[in-house]
C-alpha cells in the first residue's frame, strides 16, 4: 500500500478563486469617472429634456423644404473632398507600406523596428484636425493643406495594418527565399509582398473610404471641401442650403462605400480562391 500511494500521480491544484473585492473596486472606480466625467460636462438638464424638440425643430427647417438649386455647388464641393481623400489616401498608403514594412517581425531588425512603431505610436495619439492646424501654418488654407494632413494621420494606423498583415503572412515561402540566398529587398517583394497584396489592397481601399469622411470634418477648419460649405451655412443658419448639403454628404458617402466594398469583397475572394487553387 505505501509503495502504490508512493507511485500515485499528484493531485492537480485546484486554481484560486478571483477576488471579489478587486472585481468591486474596479466597478466603484468606472461609475466614479463616469460620474465626475458628465459633472465636469456642466449639462444643463433642462436643455437636455428639450433636446428631441429641438432636433425635430431644426431637422424640419433643413429637411422640410430644401434648397435644390444649391446641389450643383454641394456636388462640386462634395468632390473637392473626395479628392483630398484619394490624394491623402494615395500618398498616406504609399508612406505606410514603405515604412510598415520593415517594422514587421522578422523583416527590418530591432533597432530599426522599435522606432518605427513609435513613430506610428505618436501619429496615431495626433487627430488629423490638429495636423492640420499645424501644416496650414506653412501651406495656408488649401484642400492641400487637407490632403496632407490625411496622409500623416493615416501613417499611424495604415502602417500599423501593414507590419501586422506582413508579421500573419506564412513564413514558408519567405524563407524559401532566404535559403535560396535572396536579399531582404528579394524576400519582400517575392515571399511577403506577393502573399500580402490582396489584403493590403483591400486596407488601402478602406483607407479611402475613413478618409471621405475625414475630409468632410477637416474642412471645418477652411481647407475647403464640402465642410467648409457646412459651417459658412450653418453660421448664417440658412438651413434649407445645410439640408441640401447633408443630403449630398449622405448620398455621395453612401455610394463610395458600396463600392469600395464591393470592390474589397471581390479582392479579398479572389486571393482565398487563388489559395484554395494552391492548396488543391
Amino acid at each position: 500500500m505505501t509503495a502504490l500511494a508512493a507511485k500515485a500521480p499528484p493531485r492537480a491544484a485546484l486554481p484560486r478563486r478571483s477576488s471579489r473585492i478587486a472585481l468591486r473596486l474596479l466597478g466603484w472606480a468606472v461609475t466614479a469617472v463616469v460620474i465626475v466625467s458628465f459633472w465636469g460636462l456642466g449639462l444643463e438638464w433642462d436643455k437636455v429634456a428639450q433636446l428631441p424638440g429641438d432636433l425635430a425643430h431644426y431637422g424640419a427647417l433643413m429637411f422640410s423644404d430644401p434648397n435644390w438649386a444649391m446641389i450643383p455647388e454641394a456636388l462640386f464641393q462634395t468632390w473637392r473632398s473626395v479628392s483630398m481623400a484619394w490624394v491623402g489616401a494615395l500618398l498616406g498608403v504609399v508612406l505606410s507600406t514603405v515604412l510598415g514594412i520593415p517594422a514587421a517581425q522578422g523583416v527590418g531588425p530591432i533597432w530599426l523596428r522599435l522606432p518605427l512603431r513609435w513613430l506610428f505610436a505618436l501619429i496615431r495619439a495626433v487627430p488629423e484636425v490638429i495636423i492640420a492646424i499645424v501644416i496650414l501654418t506653412v501651406t495656408g488654407l488649401t484642400p492641400f493643406t487637407g490632403a496632407l494632413a490625411l496622409a500623416i494621420g493615416g501613417i499611424g494606423t495604415h502602417a500599423k495594418w501593414t507590419y501586422e498583415t506582413i508579421e500573419a503572412v506564412p513564413a514558408g515561402t519567405a524563407e524559401a527565399v532566404r535559403a535560396a540566398g535572396g536579399s531582404m529587398v528579394e524576400v519582400i517583394r517575392w515571399g511577403l509582398w506577393t502573399v500580402a497584396r490582396p489584403e493590403l489592397t483591400s486596407l488601402a481601399l478602406y483607407r479611402f473610404e475613413i478618409n471621405v469622411r475625414t475630409s468632410a470634418i477637416l474642412g471645418l477648419i477652411g481647407v475647403g471641401g464640402i465642410g467648409d460649405m457646412l459651417t459658412t451655412y450653418t453660421q448664417h443658419r440658412e438651413w434649407d442650403t445645410v439640408g441640401v448639403l447633408i443630403i449630398v454628404v449622405i448620398a455621395v458617402t453612401m455610394a463610395i462605400d458600396a463600392v469600395s466594398g464591393a470592390v474589397r469583397r471581390r479582392i479579398m475572394e479572389g486571393a482565398r480562391a487563388r489559395g484554395l487553387e494552391r492548396i488543391s
